[in-house]
């Protein structure tokens, strides 16, 4: 099982990890964090391959996969 956790607070919503999600997992949610962006969100965290792209790309290391 795959436990994919994103800390919305600090994320930017800069679509980084998005582009690079082989599987297309990643988009960016509707609501707003208390800084004002649309934080990521993962549609269906069972089907992550756990390739590490998104952490890899995300600046501001707000994405973990165990």
């Amino acid at each position: 099982m795959v436990t994919f956790t994103i800390d919305v607070e600090r994320c930017k919503g800069c679509g980084l990890c998005i582009a690079h999600c082989p599987r297309k997992l990643l988009s960016l949610s509707p609501n707003l964090n208390s800084k004002g962006f649309h934080p990521v969100r993962i549609s269906d965290p069972e089907q992550c391959t756990r390739c590490l792209n998104c952490t890899t790309m995300c600046p501001d290391v707000v994405i973990s996969i165990t």
